[in-house]
């Protein structure tokens, strides 16, 4: 019997080139998510419950990237851990929340604490603007009992636009007449929209964020292929779910083509990613099948331990270069999910062909993953667990999303404790500069012309222990 030889990161280095960029900043992280997604940075965060849920996804699409939300929920906190991320930042709020004038103060204040948010627009059943209920107005509202029609602040002194109203139109009537919010009216004085200062402020700070047509930021949901995946599929699409990821741990399996079947049959053209899967022959299967996107990667994250259980697997570099042979002729984008634990691991891994990389420890026990510090030996901590963990295996049992006795499920994930990292946005920048200076190294001013330039070679133990440091003491 023939074996092949299979290599995964730390086997290989890329050779350097001569190189035009005259400064790392040239290089453009652009790059492709799905056949009909675009993002600003090729990263992603993992579907995984400690790791990203809304906060995640905000901050993640903020610097240009994107975070795919968990599953292991209820479908209604999902629905709503979606809203969440669309109602964040947007251009134009298109309904945005109103109060009735007949309403109390006392209502309106516990009606905008629900909502989080520190303005109300003032409209009765016909849905007509008759005022706003700004932050100030809340601020010197001392008798709860009076009418929101008594404390707003009503029509005629309103600043107000229409459903045409630009970007730059909004940001000359903020400076110009010192409002926080900009109601937008048709003809008839019906409410179409709103655009808010915060939101325009966002859009100005974060010009990299990864936005829908609304002006909204974008995300991704994950479903499996049990239970109630062709609802909660249909739910998250209506919430504004951009993207949805078919996630089983072995993605070339009949169960997961009847799912793409039956996801495109229930929800239509949303944009599918399916994965994982390690070879070729799984990625011309799932690219005939009809995904965007496919997803590659079977045993090598941190704390997956499916190869050792299972005795399956392929080492990632292997994996992507095979799987993105075959995905390019059907013009679907790859994802690298797994594996990486340094910004050289996502130069390599696109350079084999991967268009984006998912990462799941990198980011876990960041201010924004789900999970409360936990504080041991005078250190921060939060958990890291895997999707096919014993804890996660029994969470999926009891929110209804698989039937499995205990003494059934064999953990192909372990849980862990990882040190508390603060803003993702530093391990974000830490990345993409290490991207772009791999970029600079070979030549390559866009990804594509990474995956074109970048030359492999193999290296000894002896070479990969020459790559790090040695010799020394380090300091930290």
């Amino acid at each position: 019997m023939h074996i092949p030889l299979a290599l995964t990161y730390d086997d290989v280095l890329i050779v350097p080139r001569r190189s035009s960029l005259e400064s790392r900043s040239e290089a453009d992280t652009k790059t492709r998510l799905t056949k009909k997604i675009n993002l600003n940075i090729p990263i992603i965060t993992a579907n995984m419950d400690t790791v990203t849920g809304s906060d995640m996804a905000i901050a993640i699409a903020r610097m240009g990237g994107i975070g795919i939300l968990h599953r292991f929920m209820s479908i209604e906190d999902n629905v709503e851990e979606v809203r969440k991320v669309k109602r964040t930042q947007n251009l134009i709020i298109q309904y945005p929340y109103t109060i009735d004038p007949d309403k109390t103060v006392a209502e309106a204040k516990t009606y905008a604490e629900e909502t989080g948010v520190t303005g109300l627009l003032v409209a009765n059943g016909d849905n007509r603007l008759q005022g706003i209920l700004s932050r100030r107005d809340f601020i010197f509202a001392n008798e709860d009992d009076k009418k929101v029609s008594d404390i707003m602040t009503p029509r005629e002194k309103l600043i107000v636009g229409n459903a045409h109203t630009t970007f730059d139109e909004a940001k000359t009537l903020f400076a110009q007449y010192k409002v926080e919010k900009l109601p937008l009216v048709d003809d008839d004085n019906h409410i179409v929209g709103l655009i808010t200062s915060d939101d325009i402020k966002l859009i100005i700070e974060y010009p990299q964020a990864n936005r829908d047509s609304n002006g909204r930021l974008i995300v991704g949901a994950a479903v499996g292929v049990h239970g109630d995946y062709i609802e909660r599929a249909q739910e998250l699409k209506k919430a504004g779910a951009d993207v949805l990821v078919i996630d089983i741990a072995h993605g070339h399996s009949d169960i997961m083509f009847n799912a793409i079947k039956k996801l495109r049959d229930a929800i239509g053209d949303i944009q599918l990613i399916a994965g994982n899967i390690a070879t070729a022959k799984a990625a011309q299967e799932l690219c005939e099948a009809g995904v965007d996107a496919i997803k590659v990667g079977v045993g090598p994250g941190s704390i997956c331990i499916t190869r050792l259980v299972t005795g399956c697997g392929m080492p990632q570099l292997t994996a992507i270069m095979e799987a993105s042979r075959v995905a390019r002729q059907y013009d679907v984008p790859v994802i690298a999910d797994g594996g990486i634990s340094k910004s050289g691991d996502i130069v390599k891994a696109l350079g084999a062909g991967a268009d984006s990389v998912m990462l799941g420890s990198m980011f876990a026990g960041t201010k924004e993953s789900p999970g409360v510090v936990m504080h041991k030996d005078g250190k921060r901590y939060k958990v890291l667990r895997g999707s096919a963990s014993f804890t996660q295996s029994h969470t999926r049992k009891t929110v209804g999303l698989e039937n499995k006795k205990l003494k059934d499920v064999v953990p192909e994930g372990v849980e862990s404790l990882v040190p508390y990292k603060g803003p993702a946005e530093d391990i974000v920048n830490q990345l993409v500069g290490g991207l772009r200076s791999g970029m600079s190294y070979t030549n390559s001013h866009t990804i594509a012309e990474l995956q074109k330039n970048v030359e492999f070679v193999r290296i000894s133990s002896a070479g990969l222990k020459e790559s790090g440091t040695h010799d020394v003491q380090t300091l930290t």
